[in-house]
């Protein structure tokens, strides 16, 4: 089996309502959809959604970068994933929204060539995966609306803080009232504050029973996160902070955080998120799923079937589907009981097709 063509599609669709977090405001969904087409008649879907705010890449760069790796890959076996992310790799140094898009794309052709659901060729633990609902920061009495997630169905919320300390202590302390004590909540501070200012407002957000906090210092500052790791009582999961195996390899190595929180955009795709899992494991550290809020639904399918597949995979925040006012594609995972992810049992991705209209 070859790779024929690699058509890349622009889409742009609102979110239901702007969502904030410490570093910006995102309004739309950006993302470049990507087929990868082959001599089999075997067409793989992949997303390749640039956050900005995260990523530091935007759509324009994404799409230039996916031109050059159209060149590099055409005549390639798209079931060679090591050898396509190899030619990647050289092509361009880092890019991984790019690499996400069309490492994606492959393993929905994986899939398909093999006649099986890409969960099952990914570890077949189970085809369901449960997610949280994120709430965006805003004011305490509007993000006590999450106790509508709760009774919608969620049992677990995350909410985004990490601006300063009297509002996110009003913050949390509001939805802890509003949801109850029976559901957990976890904190996202998005790089949001200095180590010692982190130990000293989850000491006193600890009281509200938080599970955990996300990449609650700059990404690049590895000994303020251990700094909190040691001295919170409220464990700490890498985000921002780890972005390929490398990164978990030294996070774990160090001991620097308790979780590690994988996302396609960061890491290239399924290929390298198998080698942070794996790492993690052999280290006793547990992983997360999310995506990008700025995600249409495609990779977060493909997000969704890794995470049910493997068991070191236990928690997931794969919800930005949820605030889209449209989905740019046909098929894939279904919704139980408002929070769980059930994987089609269809070869590959289970997408059925790209909705053209979409496109810009």
């Amino acid at each position: 089996m070859k790779i024929t063509d690699m058509k890349v599609h622009m889409m742009q669709v609102p979110l239901v309502r702007p969502f904030r977090i410490s570093l910006g405001v995102i309004t739309h969904a950006v993302s470049c959809l990507v087929e990868i087409e082959t001599d089999a008649g075997i067409t793989g879907y992949g997303e390749g959604s640039p956050g900005p705010l995260i990523t530091g890449e935007n759509l324009p760069g994404t799409v230039e970068t996916l031109r050059v790796f159209r060149e590099k890959l055409i005549g390639m076996d798209p079931r060679d994933i090591e050898g396509i992310n190899a030619v990647m790799n050289r092509a361009v140094a880092y890019a991984g929204t790019a690499k996400a898009a069309v490492d994606i794309a492959c393993h929905d052709i994986l899939g398909k060539a093999a006649g099986l659901p890409l969960y099952k060729l990914l570890g077949g633990l189970s085809n369901t995966i449960e997610t949280d609902m994120t709430v965006g920061i805003d004011t305490p009495e509007l993000m006590a609306g999450a106790k509508e997630h709760v009774a919608a169905g969620f049992r677990v919320i995350k909410t985004k803080v990490g601006t300063n300390i009297a509002d996110d202590i009003a913050r949390v302390k509001a939805i802890r009232e509003a949801v109850g004590d029976d559901v957990k909540i976890r904190l996202d501070a998005n790089q949001g504050w200095h180590a010692r200012e982190a130990v000293e407002l989850l000491k006193r957000l600890n009281e509200y029973d938080i599970e955990l906090v996300e990449q609650p210092v700059r990404r690049f500052d590895f000994e303020g996160l251990k700094y909190v790791t040691a001295n919170s009582p409220v464990p700490v999961m890498a985000d921002e902070s780890c972005w390929d195996s490398k990164d978990a390899l030294r996070l774990v190595s160090e001991r620097a955080v308790d979780f590690i929180n994988i996302k396609l955009m960061k890491c290239g795709g399924l290929w390298e998120a198998k080698k942070i899992v794996n790492i993690a494991e052999a280290a006793g550290v547990e992983i997360m799923l999310g995506c990008m809020a700025e995600e249409s639904g495609i990779a977060i399918n493909a997000a969704a079937a890794l995470g049910a597949a493997l068991g070191n995979i236990t928690r997931a925040d794969l919800d930005a589907s949820f605030s889209l006012k449209a989905l740019p594609y046909e098929g894939g995972f279904t919704i139980e009981n408002t929070k769980d992810l059930v994987l089609s049992e269809n070869p590959g991705l289970g997408l059925v097709r790209l909705k053209e209209e979409m496109f810009q």
